[in-house]
């Protein structure tokens, strides 16, 4: 009998040998890590019970082994727990809570060792790959990562496709066997368009809904020097796959050992809320690289910028760039915005109403010869045109207490970029510039290099580091979307990389739930200069018919609900003066925030958010909507217990539509306390915003 026992025991011993098992939970959320009976690394998540993410593989086809995803043999594992507190330079709250149970799994092949450590937080699940020092794998090249989502149903899904250059599209709002690129439609032509070579290929972060009232997001955190991970959409099995976006030869990544990869990221809950208010990506990055920050102060800003994508002026001094004079220069156009008399226009209206920049657009030769063109060198970024007074202009700024803010566009040449950016900050620096905005639209050179591939994310990773080492801030269009590098790099404050509100300008323009969808999808991963607060909300444009999808209280709401440190007033002068009063929502609103509460949301439905102003105790409220008319409650109790407030309501007008009467609005006057609700009624397209003034 005793030896059956022990037969019977050794058996039990070597089968979990074997098939080892490991769980982790942190609330509601558990996570079990494995290996099945390939030796390949297996996870799977729930909430209280519920699939989040069912039984997923997990490995690599790198150039040393084309299997490096099975065959692994069980090592161990490391436990810890982590509950502390930190304070951004600048954000959403003042203070983050970081939180997680992590568990490390050790793996070893023929040889080669492979670490995976995943980290339970409340609402959710961070992992990342890590490739420790060892001899057997020094220097090798990733073919493939085999990062699987294995998802428990065919979830409601909001996307937009892989695309390897950029994330400015429109949502689709599908089930995930509906994903199709094929479908997508470029809506400033009607063409349909081929945005990747895989038309299952979807972009991150990804939103989902199930069936059973879960919100699912899938993204990563802290990707710097490796390429950005897209998802393939198995339609059949309802599995996502990491497709990485590849170099000009075909290659993932080029990685020396030891080496960690970015964290891939799962934020799960049952209410929609809870996905806005996560700081899971932001606890997966590294805390602050830079030695001081106290040059960082996050500004509201006008720009001579909107007016060009009307129409009314233009980025270029001439026409042509072949259109010389008898003198040899080029001859001026006439239409040219970034001139003298035009920026100290913009100047005079920032410091008339205590706005602290002014973005100037088209200030440097070359943009007569730039879009699509594909050339090594277009631009330099210390020469202005002949009708910008660049030192005038600085010193006339700073005559009025305002900034002005520089203006980099690179036409995709990354390698010009790289060569001149010292001299590029060092200019800026020199003459009191503590911010600036990139651009990189067009084709990427080095040619057949991606926005979204390795080289270039460490191509912007050196812009954020150069810009910091001229404490300048860091606004950057046409990147990879973020991915919580703000806590790393607290210089880099902003970024395009999504569909902004300039889309309204030159194209038919993004619809009505196109903002209550962004914060659930591209905003997840960082604040983004979108552009909000036009006024003009048709007949703006040199086309005809052209018209913002928008009231004009959902533009004042957008400063609360789109967040961003560096936050642009995006209309001209001439339209903010012909609503002054509308425009005091736009002087009051503060850019950094103490605590932050999201009330109310459902995505590509509505959004609600209140948010304390830094150092202060006034808060600020925005709510929006789709094309659907709604009434909003927006409880008070977030308001400080015993203390009035004065509520000015800035709201849809009785007969607002965003189609037929976009710039109706009503302003109101309340006391208020923390026992109190306000009623929002949300026109089609519309939205309201709130100014709560402790008293």
């Amino acid at each position: 009998m005793l030896r059956y026992m022990l037969s019977f025991c050794l058996s039990i011993f070597l089968f979990l040998q074997c098939f080892p098992e490991e769980t982790v939970t942190n609330g509601k959320v558990k996570l079990t890590v494995g290996l099945d009976g390939n030796g390949r690394p297996v996870y799977s998540v729930d909430l209280g019970g519920k699939p989040v993410v069912k039984e997923s593989h997990l490995g690599f086809v790198i150039d040393a082994d084309s299997a490096f995803y099975q065959g692994f043999v069980w090592k161990g594992v490391e436990r810890r727990s982590v509950d502390e507190k930190w304070s951004p330079v600048w954000g959403e709250v003042k203070e983050v809570r970081n939180a997680y149970n992590e568990l490390t799994v050790h793996l070893e092949k023929k040889g080669r060792w492979l670490d995976i450590v995943f980290r339970v937080f409340e609402d959710g699940v961070g992992f990342r790959y890590r490739f420790p020092k060892q001899d057997g794998l020094r220097y090798f090249v990733v073919r493939q990562e085999l990062t699987e989502f294995a998802m428990g149903g065919d979830h409601k899904t909001f996307w937009i496709p892989g695309d390897y250059d950029t994330n400015e599209y429109l949502y689709s709002t599908t089930l995930l066997s509906a994903i199709d690129n094929r479908s997508v439609v470029d809506s400033s032509t009607d063409i349909a368009v081929r945005v990747a070579p895989d038309a299952q290929a979807v972009a991150t972060p990804l939103m989902m809904k199930t069936q059973d009232g879960l919100y699912i997001n899938i993204h990563e955190a802290g990707l710097m020097d490796y390429p950005a991970m897209q998802l393939h959409v198995d339609k059949a099995t309802r599995v996502l796959r990491s497709s990485l976006v590849p170099d000009a030869v075909g290659n993932m990544a080029y990685l020396h050992a030891p080496y960690a990869t970015p964290w891939r990221t799962i934020i799960v809950s049952d209410k929609a809320t809870d996905i806005l208010a996560s700081k899971l990506i932001l606890n997966l990055n590294e805390p602050s690289k830079l030695t001081s920050t106290d040059w960082i102060h996050p500004m509201k800003f006008v720009g001579v910028w909107w007016e060009m994508q009307t129409g009314k002026s233009t980025w270029s001094y001439s026409d042509y760039a072949d259109s010389l004079g008898s003198d040899g220069k080029l001859i001026p156009n006439g239409r040219h915005g970034a001139n003298t008399v035009n920026v100290k226009r913009y100047i005079d209206f920032a410091a008339a109403n205590h706005i602290g920049g002014v973005l100037v657009e088209g200030w440097n030769a070359g943009w007569e010869d730039w879009f699509g063109n594909w050339k090594e060198k277009v631009f330099d970024f210390v020469t202005p045109y002949p009708d910008f007074d660049i030192h005038a202009l600085t010193a006339y700024a700073a005559s009025k207490g305002v900034q002005l803010i520089m203006h980099n566009e690179t036409s995709g040449s990354a390698t010009n970029y790289d060569q001149q950016m010292d001299t590029a900050f060092k200019f800026m620096a020199g003459l009191g510039y503590h911010a600036v905005k990139t651009g990189y639209v067009g084709k990427i050179i080095p040619r057949g290099e991606h926005h979204d591939g390795q080289w270039m994310v460490l191509h912007y990773t050196r812009v954020a580091e150069k810009a910091a080492q001229y404490h300048v801030m860091l606004d950057a269009h046409e990147p990879m979307r973020p991915t919580g590098l703000q806590r790393t790099y607290p210089n880099w404050m902003a970024c395009e990389a999504g569909r902004g509100n300039e889309y309204n300008a030159f194209s038919k323009g993004s619809p009505p739930e196109h903002e209550t969808i962004m914060p659930f999808t591209r905003l997840m991963g960082g604040p983004m200069d979108y552009t909000p607060g036009i006024f003009k909300l048709r007949e703006y444009s040199s086309v005809p018919g052209r018209q913002m999808h928008t009231t004009l209280a959902k533009q004042l709401a957008l400063y609360v609900t789109m967040y961003s440190p560096l936050q642009m007033a995006a209309d001209v002068p001439e339209n903010y003066e012909a609503h002054s009063d509308a425009f005091q929502f736009i002087r009051d609103v503060p850019v950094d925030w103490d605590d932050t509460k999201v009330l109310d949301a459902e995505p590509g439905d509505y959004v609600v958010i209140a948010r304390r102003e830094k150092g202060k105790d006034n808060w600020f409220v925005g709510a929006i909507t789709d094309e659907n008319a709604r009434t909003m409650k927006v409880s008070l109790s977030f308001l400080d217990k015993g203390r009035k407030y004065k509520a000015v309501i800035y709201k849809d007008g009785v007969s607002a539509d965003w189609k037929t009467n976009p710039e109706a609005y009503t302003i109101e006057t309340l006391t208020v306390d923390s026992r109190g609700q306000l009623t929002l009624p949300l026109a089609p397209g519309g939205g309201a915003a709130v100014s709560l003034f402790a008293l």
